[in-house]
């Protein structure tokens, strides 16, 4: 099938824009040829003819959906300039990605924002790992070259490239950082630091600001890195080319001068600055004229600080700092010296004799002032044998002055070179291999181009002709590795434009010839070339503007280009005249004088018009631009012998505007670095390549027959579905195709699929349609037989409503009836009871009428008893309120007790003491008027019973006259019953009115008792959540407590594994220093190779700024180095004298020894260059320290176990509130006594620290031992003698070989030298226990040393050094206090257990770095890339494998590749070594805590970086993986210290791979899910998703974009970082557990150790 049959309707094509270059396009119907328009829908929608004239005006295919994104652009199926160019931008835009590989090309577009993609977890996630694996990165580049120069022993070069403001510089910084931790990691010398230490002093005198970059270099530069035997950096050697220093005179608008210059401004008010006399930079000539006095986002002040700092790293003195500093300050002053013109003519110029400006210049560079002023304005010539001086204009005098400070600049700017190359060079011999950091300047072409430019543009046609011959090579030879039959692939050779320019009579020569003419001019020169290149022989790349004839055009390969002819001779000769030259060689400044003398003899100095023939003989050698070829030509023989790796910058816009895409910009880039051109080279060629099993895997459906997975099936097939045989081609190993050929491929599988998919519709279409009829005539029969049940259902129930009927029928009647009856029987009834009624009625009235003088009288006599009751009960109720008024009285006190008990509650709660006095007040209130009222109420009462009283009198009264007088008539009787019922209702009245009296005082009892009861619920409840806060409180006060022990213990153990580091560090300064000394024939003494490096317990902070201030109020503060003399102190200085240079004499520290009562050693014999002071210094910190830390460390520990003691005791007891109250004041003011003590502690270390950086530890002195008490028996020892003791250290530690240390008891060396360290001590002899002891922790250190990647045998002395520690521990006086069964040991053997402390960690640090450095190499090929599910991820292929890159080291398959077996082997080892030991369980936990999560960290960190590994298959090999690992924890009991935990990002990881990414339901369930990874990193993966088959799909960006919004809106505590930090450590803590009490006569010491001279004591 043809290409052409590719343009069928609904295909993408891309079509030309004058905007974006190129648009996507969808073919609306088929092509058929000699059609001469093609319909099209554009991306907007819109409808357009395209116009085709023959078969290739064609539009370009777009390529399928799923390769969009690619990481490699030679990937794709369709290779032309708009593929290209729209994959970039998609990469760029969508995923955010800079970094593209094409081919053995990395383009690398510039994002203009910061990227978090530089951190070390990034450097060690590409460290080790295949370039074609990872996703695009400046680290992989680097890793490539670093691991094919250790591989083949060849020398590398790393070629960057591109436009100024791209970011080449950016990019070789990072090249140079990544092999400086690579190539630095393993010796931990200095040179990395000095590698890296150059970047800052070359950006400040060699960058610049210009229209298009902040930080554009002006130079091109090739860093040659020296690498060993063992891959290490040992050196580094630097060339520049072509420095600009036009621009030190001049700098166009909105452009600046070179950093160094500002930054002197910026730093004139420095004490060390001012005798430089600096200016705002506005005021300075040379640095005002662009205008622009300010970067935005820099600061000058602290990048001249960095490169002092860099200075001090390469050993720069900072005399010879200040001596640059000048130089560069006088060219600044040089810059305003006022030139003025005088003469009729203005034929003169001079210079006043007050100028200011000259004045300091020659102060500055230490210069006659009269001389320099007269030959600024005049030069000499030579007439006829003599010499005349002849005067100058003044713009000849102005031209002079710049020449001479463009000549200043351009001898400091190489002196600073080679002083760099100085301090870089190897001190261990010649470097085995280097990579070369190649940093040049892109093509670049300006509105006005001149010499520099022309310079630039020659070199990149250069570089261009030495990468298409590259490409081209690598092309070719894999054709010959596979045995292809190819012809001779054309590109695009420059040869001829090389030729132009630097050929015979050529365009430098024809310049050079100029300049050697007395009155060579920039016309004539003009004229030659016209003449040579136009008229005599005309050249294809050269022409001739319309409009001038000062100016020429080069047709370069990139673009055309007009130079500007004038200032081309100048600019290459480059001549100052000799008199100025001989007055800086004068200079009493030895910098000046020294830039001068050195290249005295080489320099082209004019010293007139008229030049001797040596000198015109010479100059053509001098040339600016005979110098630039030479060098170059000597760089292009450096690249040719190299192996090149090529990085492309691309400027994405002009404006510097972050993640913004211009594609005309981008695609002139992409023209002019030579991309297009390696797209070019491999689309003409065979871009596609399968490997056999590739091709049968994807396109198995194509083939007919037999199938079987070889060459022959493939070849057998292939035939047949590309019938031109030139499409393709087959290899050894591979089938390789044309352009366009894979996607001619796809459309017949597509097709092939399509037709299997309708055939597969049929049958199943035919299946549903049987199925469906059969269902149906079931239902049908279904329905019959549901039919006939429901009619003999519905007969049934006929019959039974029939019977029903009848029931119901008879049953009513004979309700009826009975009805009826009862209704009669009612009737009946009802007249017998009314009549009945009525006679009892009639009855009872005449009872009543009898009954109603009795009814009077037991109503009076009522009223009579219940008046006594009253009074009885109102007597009671008043007893009762008297009693409860004093209960209450005394409720109140004792509530008013407790209120002021809580005092220091009331300023939280205020407002509750105000309720508290309202409702006292309240209280009394109520109570007064209660008072009143009970006053009243008596009063009343007593009326009451004063008037009833007379009413009983009268009643009295008148039943006696009833008993006397005859019954009164009528009349009376009336009388005086009236009156008895006016009294008794005024009576009643009272009583009532008294009754609702009372009820309300009840009442408002009633309101006051249960105010009162509130306010004490109230108050229990307020002092109960007081209780609550206290205690919670108090908790929270013990976790911060525990979380500052936390990290204190993980700065602790930081610093140790920082000691280890600088111990190892200085071991190798050491050997450095030596191989120095030998190779200057200098040998050194006794006392030097006596010190040894004994360090010192490290501090709990680290040293940072903060922590030295302090160090101002110490005694010892003025023998100590200042701030500035500390930063000038650098342990990468390359002798051992710069670290000491900051005490400044002898007398100082014997002031400081006598202080302190240090006696001087006059045993130890010193010499002021073999580390003179550092023996005695380091003694004089040792004693500061102990006596310091021991009192500060001891203090803060026993007042932080008294306030544990005292918050145990307050939550534990149920003590007052005003006792808490104090109690938490006390809390408080712990807090900062602690905080207090813990400053004073940072202040010792940090002392501690600085000594231990500035010199080896001394050994420490002796403390006083306690007195002497009497020897208490200890049965079970072992006694040593004084002259034995060297022995038992060497046979039971130092010599103890591994075999048959293996099999002796866990912990054996250990229990026998505290035998006989507790025997020494109950003898009394406390030195030889101290020395013992002393002695056998050195040796075991040693033993830790020496077995440094022996697993086994680390265990073995962890284990001992732990068994020592808890058994001195155990028998020390603190714990022996506790125990009345052990005796104590009187031998202070404190230091002791500090450094077993120490070496506990540090033995745990090596026993993990050996199970690190084991697994590294196993973690990412076993849990990623091992298939363990077989069948899972090769059942299908991707649609477009990529390449292997050149060079790349291809990983073992099959049987040899690392599986999970070999991590569980790992791991295993580690538990058998733990295990064997017996070492603590909780440990051990810790322990597979850390390797866990180093596993999980690198696995996640190369899963993020990888496209390949992004895929459903899998994730689920991973997720497997990962459960073997869980399961192999679990089933060791390892699970419970965390080591499954740290596992958690990885498995959701792989479970994010898993799930769908569709709707926003997938969206929520993966942020509900994922709560262990970051946005970052949930971002990253689904960025990286790579469809597994046709049937999956990639994730679309509005997916992604829905997942950031919900994870934006979870409190998400993970951090922000991409990739985890694999280097982090988690702090360890080793359980105390008592060992059990074993004499010597319990242990089994073997015959093999040969200690039988030990006696038992």
């Amino acid at each position: 099938m043809a290409t052409l049959e590719l343009y069928t309707k609904g295909a993408a094509v891309w079509v030309p824009d004058p905007e974006a270059v190129w648009v996507s396009a969808t073919l609306l119907r088929d092509y058929k040829p000699g059609e001469e328009r093609l319909l099209l829908r554009l991306h907007n929608g819109n409808e357009v003819n395209y116009s085709v004239d023959s078969p290739s005006d064609l539009p370009p295919l777009g390529n399928p959906d799923i390769l969009e994104g690619e990481n490699d652009l030679t990937a794709l199926s369709f290779l032309h300039e708009p593929a290209v160019l729209h994959n970039l931008r998609v990469r760029f835009l969508d995923y955010s990605s800079i970094y593209t590989y094409c081919g053995i090309v990395l383009v690398a577009i510039n994002p203009y924002d910061q990227l978090p993609i530089y951190g070390e977890e990034v450097i060690d996630a590409y460290s080790g790992q295949d370039m074609a694996d990872m996703e695009p990165h400046i680290f992989s580049v680097a890793e490539e070259a670093y691991c094919t120069m250790t591989r083949e022993e060849r020398n590398q070069s790393i070629i960057i490239s591109g436009e100024s403001g791209s970011g080449k510089t950016v990019s070789a910084k990072f090249t140079m950082r990544y092999f400086a931790v690579v190539g630095g990691a393993a010796r931990q010398t200095s040179v990395e630091e000095k590698v890296l230490a150059s970047n800052p002093i070359m950006e400040s005198i060699g960058n610049a600001k210009t229209t298009r970059n902040d930080n554009s270099s002006r130079f091109g530069k090739y860093i040659e890195i020296g690498f060993g035997g063992k891959g290490d950096i040992i050196g580094a050697n630097m060339r520049t080319y072509l420095l600009e220093k036009s621009r030190v005179v001049f700098q166009a608008s909105s452009e600046r001068n070179y950093h160094i210059f500002y930054q002197l401004c910026a730093a004139r008010e420095l004490p060390e600055m001012r005798s430089l006399k600096l200016e705002p930079p506005e005021y300075f000539h040379y640095t005002n004229q662009g205008g622009e006095m300010q970067i935005p986002g820099t600061d000058d002040l602290s990048d001249l600080e960095r490169t002092r700092n860099a200075f001090t790293v390469l050993g720069v003195q900072p005399e010879h700092q200040m001596e640059l500093f000048r130089i560069l300050a006088a060219v600044l002053h040089l810059g305003n010296v006022n030139i003025q013109a005088s003469g009729r003519s203005a034929d003169r110029s001079y210079i006043d004799a007050d100028d200011r400006s000259l004045a300091v210049f020659s102060k500055l560079l230490g210069v006659e002032r009269s001389q320099l002023a007269h030959w600024l304005c005049s030069r000499r010539l030579a007439v006829g044998g003599e010499m005349l001086v002849k005067p100058m204009t003044g713009q000849q005098a102005l031209e002079a002055r710049n020449a001479l400070a463009k000549h200043i600049y351009g001898q400091l700017f190489t002196w600073t070179v080679q002083r760099l190359n100085s301090a870089l060079r190897s001190q261990k011999g010649k470097a085995r291999s280097f990579i070369g950091v190649l940093d040049i300047y892109g093509f670049e072409t300006f509105d006005q181009n001149s010499f520099e430019q022309f310079c630039i543009n020659y070199a990149n046609e250069k570089l261009q002709q030495q990468f298409n011959r590259h490409v081209f090579h690598l092309e070719q030879e894999e054709y010959i590795r596979e045995e292809l039959a190819w012809n001779r692939i054309e590109f695009s050779d420059n040869q001829e434009c090389i030729n132009l320019i630097e050929g015979p009579l050529g365009i430098f020569d024809l310049l050079d010839e100029e300049c050697r003419m007395p009155k060579g001019s920039d016309e004539s020169w003009a004229r030659k070339l016209y003449d040579q290149h136009l008229t005599s022989k005309p050249h294809p790349h050269f022409g001739k503007p319309r409009m001038t004839n000062s100016a020429f055009i080069v047709f370069h390969f990139a673009d055309t280009v007009q130079y500007e002819c004038s200032g081309f001779l100048d600019k290459n000769r480059d001549t100052v005249f000799g008199e100025l030259i001989n007055i800086l060689k004068a200079s009493q400044s030895e910098l000046v004088a020294e830039l001068f003398q050195q290249q005295g003899s080489t320099l082209p100095v004019a010293n007139g018009s008229v030049r001797s023939g040596k000198r015109v003989a010479r100059e053509h050698r001098l040339t600016v631009g005979f110098q630039f070829r030479q060098s170059l030509q000597m760089l292009m023989d450096t690249l040719n012998s190299t192996t090149p790796h090529y990085v492309r910058c691309i400027k994405p816009n002009d404006l510097k505007a972050p993640f913004m895409f211009d594609p005309q910009r981008t695609v002139q880039q992409l023209r002019a670095c030579g991309v297009l051109e390696t797209i070019r080279i491999s689309a003409a060629g065979y871009p596609s390549r399968w490997t056999y099993e590739e091709f049968f895997s994807r396109y198995r459906v194509l083939l007919r027959g037999a199938q079987n997975q070889d060459q022959a099936s493939c070849r057998q097939a292939l035939p047949q579905l590309i019938p031109d045989t030139d499409q393709y081609c087959f290899g050894k190993t591979k089938v390789f195709f044309r352009a366009g050929q894979v996607a001619v491929l796809e459309r017949l599988r597509s097709e092939r699929l399509r037709v299997s998919a309708v055939v597969i519709q049929s049958r199943v279409k035919g299946w549903l349609a049987r199925i469906r009829y059969s269902r149906i005539l079931w239902a049908a029969a279904t329905i019959q037989r549901y039919s006939r049940g429901a009619l003999a259902r519905r007969l049934a129930l006929t019959l039974r409503y029939t019977k029903a009927a009848m029931v119901i029928q008879k049953t009513y009647r004979m309700l009826v009836v009975r009805q009826l009856f009862l209704l009669i029987r009612d009737a009946t009834v009802t007249i017998q009871a009314f009549t009945r009624g009525t006679l009892a009625r009639r009855t009872y009235r005449q009872l009543k009428a009898e009954r109603a003088a009795v009814l009077l009288q037991a109503r009076v006599r009522g009223w009579l008893a219940r008046r006594a009751y009253r009074r009885v009960r109102a007597a009671v109720v008043l007893m009762q309120c008297c009693v409860r008024r004093k209960a209450s009285r005394r409720e109140l006190l004792r509530l008013k007790a407790e209120a002021r008990s809580v005092e220091r509650y009331r300023e939280l709660n205020k407002g509750m003491e105000v309720k508290l006095m309202q409702l006292q007040l309240r209280v009394d209130q109520q109570s007064r008027e209660s008072a009143a009222l009970r006053e009243t109420l008596n009063a009343e009462r007593e009326a009451a019973s004063a008037e009833l009283e007379a009413l009983r009198g009268i009643i009295q009264k008148l039943e006696s006259q009833k008993e006397k007088k005859p019954p009164p008539s009528p009349l009376i009787s009336e009388k005086e019953a009236e009156e008895r019922r006016r009294a008794e209702e005024k009576a009643a009245q009272e009583i009532h009115r008294l009754t609702q009296e009372l009820q309300a005082l009840q009442k408002d009892k009633d309101s006051v008792c249960k105010e009162k009861e509130d306010l004490s619920a109230r108050l229990h409840e307020k002092e109960k959540t007081q209780e609550e806060c206290v205690q919670k409180a108090v908790l929270e006060a013990s976790a911060a407590l525990q979380a500052e022990l936390d990290e204190e213990k993980m700065k602790y153990q930081g610093l140790l594994r920082e000691l280890s580091r600088l111990e190892q560090r200085y071991d190798n300064l050491k050997e450095m220093n030596l191989l120095t000394e030998r190779a200057r024939g200098h040998r050194r003494t006794d006392s030097a190779q006596s010190l040894s490096f004994e360090p010192l317990s490290p501090s709990s902070t680290p040293l940072s700024p903060q922590s030295l201030t302090p160090l101002s109020v110490s005694p010892f503060a003025s023998a100590f180095p200042s701030p500035e003399e500390q930063r000038r102190v650098s342990v990468t200085s390359p002798t051992l004298e710069r670290r000491l240079s900051v005490w400044s004499s002898e007398a100082r520290l014997d002031q400081l020894m006598e202080m302190t009562d240090v006696a001087k050693d006059p045993a130890v014999k010193k010499r002021g260059e073999d580390l003179e002071y550092a023996y005695d210094a380091v003694r004089v910190a040792n004693k500061f320290l102990e006596s310091q830390l021991q009192k500060q460390q001891s203090q803060w520990k026993e007042e932080l176990e008294a306030l544990r003691n005292q918050l145990s005791q307050t939550i534990c007891s149920g003590s007052s509130a005003a006792k808490k109250q104090d109690l938490w004041e006390l809390l408080e003011a712990r807090e900062f006594e602690c905080m207090r003590l813990r400053r004073e502690l940072r202040t010792a270390a940090s002392l501690r620290h600085l000594l231990t950086e500035v010199s080896p530890s001394a050994p420490t002195t002796e403390t006083f031992p306690p007195a002497q008490l009497k020897p208490a028996a200890v049965p079970g020892l072992l006694e040593c003698r004084k002259r034995d003791e060297a022995k038992l250290i060497k046979n039971l530690i130092t010599d103890i070989r591994p075999d048959g240390a293996l099999a002796l008891p866990p912990g054996l060396p250990a229990r026998v030298v505290f035998l006989c360290v507790r025997q020494a001590d109950c003898s009394g002899d406390q030195a030889r226990a101290r020395s013992l002891c002393s002695a056998a922790v050195g040796a075991m250190k040693a033993a830790l040393k020496k077995q440094t990647n022996d697993l086994d045998m680390t265990a073995l002395w962890l284990k001992n050094v732990c068994l020592l520690h808890d058994l001195l521990i155990q028998n020390s006086p603190k714990q022996s206090l506790d125990s009345d069964e052990l005796v104590s040991m009187r031998t202070d053997l404190s230091e002791l257990m500090r450094a077993l402390s120490d070496l506990c960690i540090q033995a745990y640090q090596q026993l993990l770095s050996i199970t690190e450095t084991q697994l590294q190499k196993l973690i990412v090929p076993a849990l990623l890339e091992s298939e363990n599910i077989p069948g899972l991820s090769g059942a299908t292929v991707k649609l477009v494998v990529s390449r292997k890159r050149a060079g790349s080291d291809p990983r073992p398959v099959g049987a040899d590749a690392p599986t999970m077996a070999s991590v569980m082997r790992q791991l295993g080892a580690l538990h058998t070594a733990l295990s064997r030991q017996c070492l603590p369980q909780s440990l051990a936990e810790q322990a597979f805590r850390q390797m866990t999560y180093l596993i999980s960290a690198c696995a996640l960190n190369n899963l993020l970086l990888r496209k390949d590994m992004c895929c459903w298959s899998r994730g689920m090999q991973i997720r497997y993986n990962v459960s073997v690992l869980e399961e192999w924890l679990r089933s060791r009991g390892l699970q419970a210290g965390g080591a499954v935990a740290t596992l958690e990002p990885l498995i959701q990881a792989a479970q994010l791979l898993q799930v769908g990414k569709k709707t926003e339901a997938d969206a929520q369930a993966i942020v509900r899910t994922c709560t262990a990874l970051s946005c970052k990193q949930i971002v990253k993966i689904l960025t990286l998703y790579t469809p597994h088959s046709d049937l999956d799909e990639k994730v679309s960006l509005n997916f992604i974009r829905t997942v950031q919004e919900l994870i934006k809106d979870r409190s998400d505590s993970q951090p922000p970082q991409l990739l985890l930090d694999v280097r982090r450590v988690f702090p360890v803590t080793f359980p105390y557990s008592p060992p059990p009490a074993l004499g010597a006569e319990e242990l089994v010491i073997p015959e093999s150790l040969k200690i039988s001279f030990l006696r038992r004591a």
